[in-house]
């Protein structure tokens, strides 16, 4: 904080001295402490700008470095002193809106699998990661990260891969499975074989999909110094002109002072913190003035079906009854033997009997196997629920006639004394705010939104369906998801991507401007994102397009009114009709004009 603004306080201090001394008989000392602070924060500026040149860049502060300069020629110092301390407030306001940068990669290789447990003919070992080899042994025990893409071998558990494919309900891990580095075992232990390196498994792919993202996305150049392309070399030719006329130096100075371009310095920088601080009143927190500017112009979205369309968590979709249980009876003694399970389906099936109004029994007995199912004794009948090859081993015969038309996906098998007594499916449903947030982002002029999502093809179209949305991409690992991003920018699109998983990181990365949904912790998802969604509630999303495209409108119409002016007060001087000092007061009238109306982005 000091060094943001010490310059620009420095500044103000020498002036204010400076006129101090003037008042008094210590003039001459006031017009030397003028001088000295010009040449001491001045330089600096001058020396930004022509490194700047050097390496190509044509930027707003080559007015203001020229009118520095003559001021010291002309031994003219406080006209010059007060272009030094615009032209350093506005960089201050320009590095207090620019935030701070991304730390995703950081993130992600801090969140990394780093030991694993290799298993020998006789005794296990503890390794670094990186000394697993392909068709090593790994034991994996509940709630260690899979270190490596692999096979199950033997064991039985589920594994949370919604880092990496951004699916609230579990895999199941039984022999012949396939797992990807970076999920997280929830129950049982289970032995693997890797099939390849942790380093160049999924997980180590997702690291450097987002590295290559942050490199491959330009800087957008400043507002600034897109206008300062016309701006500039107007002003050097009024200054060439008034020379040619006059020769008069002092009139180039008071040309130069007017023109010095503090409407594109200070307004845009304005705006923007006062945009940003008005989203962060709704929960939005956009990263930069970058990521601000770059939110209205977006053309087209990309949203990741789990979390953003979807709850994205698993809950009860169906409970299909056999004969003679009811609906009401399976769901009422599956919630009873569940209500102190620690198993990840046991909450959803308590929640949706509540929410059904149903008198749960209380069950007794209950014994767990953690990972496969549960049995107890509940309303006068013996209950299991669980997996069908648990159910199978304790009631052998009751896995006969289980009920026909059960979906692919995640579900609970119910035996009760010793019959079929049911299934629970599970599925994830879409969010109610979902079809409103389509509909606003139709509304602002997004013209192609586009679901993505690494479900299935079937669970993908009927929630797209559902959402009312005619694109989706299914089945998509995270380097697909940056894919898609790509394709759409070929097209010519501005890309919106929207996510709030670790696997949603490369594109939200790779975008035009990514927005994470935060509301339950953000962490890598958050950190790879130019704007963050605190609320559980991305219908905000259309609102931090719509405060960018707000806060652009009022900056854009700062910096032209402010550069009318300067237009008009530099014909003046260039007549000759205004002195270098009066110069530098009127562009200070001028400057607080246009911040004044920069100020309304902050405003509702």
């Amino acid at each position: 904080m000091t060094s943001r603004w010490g310059a620009p306080a420095a500044a103000l201090l020498a002036i204010l001295s400076g006129l101090a001394f003037q008042a008094g008989p210590y003039a001459v000392w006031g017009s030397r402490l003028w001088l000295a602070a010009l040449l001491l924060l001045g330089t600096p500026v001058v020396w930004r700008t022509l490194r700047g040149m050097v390496g190509g860049r044509f930027a707003a502060d080559l007015v203001a470095t020229l009118a520095i300069v003559w001021a010291v020629a002309l031994q003219q110092p406080l006209p010059g002193l007060v272009v030094v301390l615009m032209q350093t407030g506005g960089e201050a306001l320009e590095r207090y809106a620019a935030g701070r940068a991304s730390r995703a990669v950081e993130e992600l290789e801090a969140a990394a699998p780093r030991r694993a447990t290799r298993l020998g003919e006789r005794e296990e070992e503890e390794i670094p990661v990186e000394q697993i080899q392909v068709g090593d042994r790994l034991l994996v025990r509940p709630g260690q990260m899979i270190p490596c893409d692999c096979v199950v071998q033997a064991g039985h558990s589920h594994v949370d891969a919604s880092r990496l494919t951004g699916e609230p309900i579990p895999e199941t891990a039984n022999p012949g499975v396939r797992l990807l580095s970076g999920g997280i075992n929830l129950e049982g232990p289970v032995t693997v074989t890797a099939t390849a390196p942790a380093g160049e498994s999924q997980y180590a792919r997702i690291v450097q999909l987002v590295r290559s993202a942050q490199a491959s996305k330009s800087p957008l150049q400043r507002m600034a110094d897109r206008y300062a392309v016309v701006f500039t070399p107007v002003t050097i030719c009024v200054c060439l002109v008034s020379w040619l006329v006059s020769r008069d130096p002092v009139r180039i100075l008071a040309v130069l002072v007017v023109a010095t371009p503090c409407p594109l310095i200070l307004a845009a920088p304005v705006a923007m913190i006062g945009g940003l601080n008005r989203a962060a009143r709704r929960s939005i927190i956009i990263r930069n003035g970058e990521g601000l500017e770059r939110l209205g112009e977006v053309t087209a979205a990309l949203l990741d079906k789990t979390g953003t369309l979807t709850v994205g968590r698993p809950e009860v979709s169906s409970v299909r009854a056999q004969f003679p249980f009811s609906e009401e009876e399976v769901l009422g003694l599956a919630a009873a033997v569940d209500s102190g399970s620690s198993h990840m389906l046991a909450r959803p099936i308590v929640s949706h009997a509540a929410q059904r109004g149903l008198a749960v029994p209380t069950a007794t007995g209950v014994t767990e196997s953690p990972g496969q199912g549960v049995v107890g004794r509940a309303g006068g009948h013996e209950v299991g629920i669980g997996t069908r090859a648990f159910l199978s081993d304790r009631f052998p015969g009751a896995v006969d006639g289980w009920p026909s038309g059960a979906s692919a996906g995640l579900k609970a098998w119910l035996v009760i004394d010793g019959r079929p007594g049911g299934v629970i499916e599970f599925a994830d449903r879409l969010r109610p705010e979902a079809r409103g947030l389509i509909a606003r982002l139709r509304q602002l002029g997004i013209h192609r939104i586009v679901m993505v999502t690494g479900d299935n093809e079937g669970h993908a179209a009927s929630i797209a369906k559902e959402a009312g949305l005619s694109e989706y991409r299914a089945e998509l690992l995270p380097a697909a998801k940056v894919g898609a991003v790509e394709e759409l920018e070929r097209d010519g699109e501005r890309v919106l991507m929207v996510g709030d998983g670790t696997n949603d990181a490369p594109a939200l990365t790779r975008a035009s401007v990514g927005v994470a949904l935060a509301a339950h912790g953000g962490g890598i998802t958050a950190e790879a994102a130019d704007a963050v969604v605190l609320a559980d509630d991305p219908g905000l999303v259309a609102e931090a397009i719509a405060i960018s495209r707000r806060t652009m409108t009022i900056a854009r119409q700062s910096v032209w009114a402010g550069l009318a002016l300067s237009a008009l007060a530099m014909a003046v001087a260039a007549a000759g009709h205004i002195p270098p000092t009066a110069g530098a007061v009127l562009q200070e009238v001028i400057d607080v004009a246009v911040i004044l109306n920069a100020l309304r982005a902050s405003g509702e």
